[in-house]
């Protein structure tokens, strides 16, 4: 091995912390390290291949699953598109030069590249269904927001009375998705129709381009609790992201969004890493408030924000923070919107239809099978890593010496792993999951950096191909 080969995760025990041994035993560690990732990924292989086949036997038999090609709702369609060529061309292209621009662009000139990205590749993704079908129509079918816009006629008396209509059997029953989600979700694209932006063509490109504004929260995370190489090392998987699939064209995209700038804006206010702390505290509150009135279990999201807090070794932005998140709730109350009872009442009309039959013992685990491909087998790698890198970070967090950025990063990822796993165990989330838990699957992508750079481009094409013959072979609903 060249010494320019050797970068901090493959010294030591492969994590990126401890004293580095001798050139042979290192050599060795990092071999050892290398072969547990593709255990890793092979595992993740195996767990989604196991869903597959028990799924379809489930399927077949007793039809309890509700998705027709499990564990993704989804239907067998093998088709190409006109985002094919872009898709390809974009995968080819981060692939290849990705890594390398990454390390060399200017910082805000990465978050700009990055930025133009992952909107390129989320398009070209739905584009592979073609416009109208993976991108016009997206959110104006029957389950969707656009489905009761014009029952917002009158905002605040809409509000007062949205609980009356999330039953299944309560007059004028809302639409799947309205229903499931706080009025938050709905009024983003009521207010959108009302300065001109109607339809389903103007609420895809909202979500798309907002939504891929989560990759450069993430990068500024990173970059403020960890270190700016890591995240410049993360950044072409945070652009290759295959959860794209799911992203375009999905208001989770969007809601991933601002819950990722809610973490980012903390983080800035606790590392006092901008000019004014003050109001990014609160401006981080803010956007959780808001979070959370755009899905009910997005309040899961304050585990990372807790692990903001105890990375950056200080409570100082909390009541700011507070205060900030007060916002929304205090908003929407006045106005007559209960959170609770919406709450409850939806856990209600979830066990009145699929919800209530999806056996949770097969997708307690195959909704982790959905995650694995839409966070990438690098991804699940990197996870590895981070259980390793993780216990010398608590140490030093207690008192030890300082972590190391790549422990700090990985109590970053297993902070948004743990929000996953909640969710998972509520059993309010059985199936859909690829989709639902973008805001999630959005931190478990930076543990690719703690990756060797000599295998980049080839985690990179491990996370992007099943992506694309996902998006090629399925027809993907919501």
């Amino acid at each position: 091995m060249k010494t320019e080969d050797v970068t901090p995760t493959d010294t030591a025990d492969g994590t990126g912390h401890g004293p580095p041994g001798p050139p042979d035993r290192t050599q060795d560690r990092a071999r050892r390290a290398g072969r547990a990732d593709l255990v890793a990924a092979a595992a993740g292989v195996l767990l989604v291949v196991a869903a597959v086949l028990i799924g379809r036997i489930i399927q077949d038999r007793d039809g309890t699953l509700f998705a027709q090609w499990p564990p993704f709702l989804a239907s067998w369609d093998p088709h190409l598109g006109p985002g094919t060529p872009a898709a390809l061309t974009m995968a080819v292209l981060v692939v290849a030069y990705g890594p390398s621009l990454a390390a060399r662009l200017p910082w805000r000139g990465l978050l700009a590249a990055a930025w133009a990205g992952s909107t390129v590749w989320v398009f070209s993704m739905a584009l592979i269904d073609g416009w109208y079908r993976g991108v016009e129509r997206r959110l104006t079918t029957k389950h969707e927001y656009l489905q009761v816009i014009d029952r917002f006629a009158d905002i605040p008396a809409t509000l007062r009375g949205f609980t009356d209509h999330i039953l299944f059997d309560a007059p004028g029953n809302w639409p799947a998705h309205v229903a499931g989600h706080p009025p938050g979700a709905t009024l983003t694209f009521v207010w959108l129709d009302r300065i001109g932006l109607g339809g389903g063509a103007w609420a895809a490109v909202w979500c798309v381009v907002v939504g891929s504004s989560a990759v450069l929260a993430a990068l500024i995370t990173v970059r403020v609790l960890a270190d700016e190489r890591l995240a410049r090392r993360a950044a072409p998987f945070l652009v290759l992201a295959p959860a794209a699939v799911w992203a375009g064209v999905s208001a989770d995209g969007y809601f991933a969004a601002v819950a990722a700038w809610s973490v980012a804006l903390l983080a800035l206010a606790a590392t006092r890493l901008v000019r004014f702390p003050a109001a990014a505290a609160v401006g981080g509150g803010l956007l959780f408030g808001w979070t959370c009135y755009l899905s009910y279990g997005l309040g899961l999201m304050a585990a990372v924000l807790l692990a903001v807090l105890v990375l950056a070794r200080t409570a100082r932005p909390v009541p700011l923070f507070l205060l900030g998140a007060l916002v929304v709730p205090v908003a929407f109350a006045l106005v007559g919107f209960n959170w609770w009872t919406a709450y409850h009442l939806l856990v209600e009309r979830y066990y009145q239809g699929a919800g209530g039959v999806r056996p949770y013992g097969y997708w307690v685990w195959a909704n982790l099978a959905c995650a694995t491909v839409a966070a990438g087998l690098a991804a699940v790698a990197g996870l590895r890593r981070s259980a390793v890198a993780a216990p010398g970070a608590v140490r030093a967090l207690r008192g030890g010496p300082a972590a190391s950025p790549e422990g700090r990063l990985a109590l970053i990822v297993l902070a948004g792993l743990a929000a996953l796993l909640a969710a998972d165990l509520s059993g309010m989330s059985k199936a859909e999951t690829e989709r639902i838990w973008q805001p999630f699957l959005l931190w478990l992508l930076p543990a690719a950096a703690l990756l060797p750079r000599r295998g980049v481009r080839w985690w990179l094409v491990a996370s992007a191909v099943p992506a694309l013959l996902v998006n090629h072979l399925l027809w993907t609903g919501w």
